[in-house]
């Protein structure tokens, strides 16, 4: 059977909005972790306060996204997802008003109600696209059109919030972004039906315990996991220390740190395009090779000696960082079952959030004790560790496994009973739900 064209997602009507707002979403949260950052720094001129605030939108959302998903995921998406981008549409309004009212407890309470319908929106999104396309073997070529939207929101999103902070002031940066929020709800409460797999019955608490019930008893997509959050923590290391090595260690000033920071972006874009042209590789090739990317480019930097070489190996870091997360995103779809796709997304989706936190104070902690060098040294080791570990438990029966995308069955217990055909294909009633 004939791979279907990278662009032949595009062709529906609703992917085409889907991606639209997830591109959207990622520039307006750039802008909104920019304008509350400026925000938060001018007002306390406090270190401390700036980490509390990347605390509440980053790391407390990675725990409270799981369970919001989990209570939300049974109405229709259509009703939930515009629903979900007028909370944040609200919680930005509301964080524009504290702008001249500040008050930093409730800054970073906005922010964290702001994180975790983020996390939550995106989770239920990748949901609907897994039900939309699978059926018809698109998924792969969606998450790539996917990856470049996103790709692109990250890389617009910081230089656009620059510009409207530093031009219309921080006030209007949120308005704006408030605005960009509510324009995601409208395309999607106008898109018409989105298709769901139908959860299991039952009250949250129960489907929170199913969700933890299928994970547990699904190794390969719970080592997949574990290996994701610990490659996360690795990744993040050296975020906190990329200014000082770019200006004390290479001696390369401010624009060399940009110039820094922008290969790494433009190895991104390119990994981005690596992926939606290499849709035949195995999934677990391209998660290995693209992490392993990641590594010798952090082991380059480290050994750099000068701005020209740290460029290279920025490149080459941001090529497998943007083949690295779509190919984690494919194989969890993959391997999950429809009824839990919305459950495990977010699990995954807090990983990427929660888990960078404990990366930002180790590689910060390495810095202070160390150099920036030794970050870099312990980052690119530790994903390469990372690596090993993956090639050697997901290897032999589990790599086949990932590849064909054989579906793990969910517990076989009877406090909850899920409706599902065998191979994990869902009903026609599951499948499409119109409201």
């Amino acid at each position: 059977m004939a791979e279907p064209a990278i662009t032949a997602p595009l062709r529906r009507p609703l992917f085409r909005r889907l991606a639209t707002t997830y591109a959207i979403n990622e520039m307006g949260d750039w802008m909104g972790v920019i304008a509350l950052s400026v925000l938060v720094f001018e007002v306390t001129n406090s270190a401390l306060a700036t980490a509390a605030l990347f605390v509440g939108t980053r790391f407390l959302p990675g725990f409270l996204a799981p369970l919001l998903v989990t209570r939300i995921e049974r109405p229709p998406p259509r009703l939930v997802l515009p629903l979900i981008y007028c909370g944040e549409t609200a919680a930005f309004g509301a964080l524009a008003l504290l702008a001249s009212h500040f008050s930093l407890a409730a800054v970073i309470a906005l922010a964290t109600v702001d994180g975790t319908l983020a996390l939550a929106g995106r989770a239920l999104t990748r949901a609907v696209v897994a039900s939309l396309l699978e059926p018809t073997g698109e998924l792969r070529a969606g998450n790539a059109v996917l990856n470049v939207a996103f790709t692109a929101g990250a890389a617009l999103g910081p230089g656009l919030a620059g510009l409207v902070v530093a031009g219309l002031g921080v006030g209007a940066a949120l308005l704006l972004n408030a605005a960009s929020f509510y324009l995601v709800a409208w395309i999607l409460i106008t898109a018409g039906r989105m298709p769901r797999a139908e959860p299991e019955p039952g009250g949250t608490r129960a489907r929170a315990r199913a969700g933890l019930r299928y994970l547990r008893e699904n190794k390969v997509l719970r080592r997949l996991l574990v290996a994701q959050g610990a490659a996360f923590v690795f990744f993040s290391a050296v975020i906190p220390v990329e200014v000082i090595y770019a200006k004390q260690t290479l001696g390369a000033g401010d624009t060399g740190y940009g110039v820094m920071l922008a290969s790494w972006g433009v190895g991104m874009l390119l990994g981005s395009l690596v992926f939606a042209r290499a849709r035949r590789a195995p999934l677990i090739l391209l998660l290995v090779l693209s992490t392993l990317a990641v590594g010798v480019g952090y082991l380059g930097m480290a050994i750099a000696p000068n701005l020209a070489v740290a460029c290279l190996a920025s490149l080459i870091g941001g090529t497998g960082n943007g083949v690295q997360w779509v190919s984690a995103i494919s194989a969890v779809q993959e391997l999950t079952e429809p009824g839990m796709q919305a459950r495990v997304m977010a699990v995954l989706e807090s990983i990427g959030a929660a888990m960078p936190g404990v990366g930002f104070a180790v590689g910060g902690l390495i810095a202070a004790i160390a150099t920036p060098r030794t970050t870099f040294l312990f980052a690119g080791l530790g994903v390469l560790a990372i690596v090993a570990w993956v090639t050697m438990s997901l290897g032999g029966e589990h790599a086949e496994r990932l590849s064909s995308a054989q579906r793990i069955p969910v517990d076989g217990s009877h406090d909850v009973v899920l409706e599902l055909l065998p191979g994990g294909t869902p009903t026609p009633n599951s499948s499409e739900v119109e409201f």
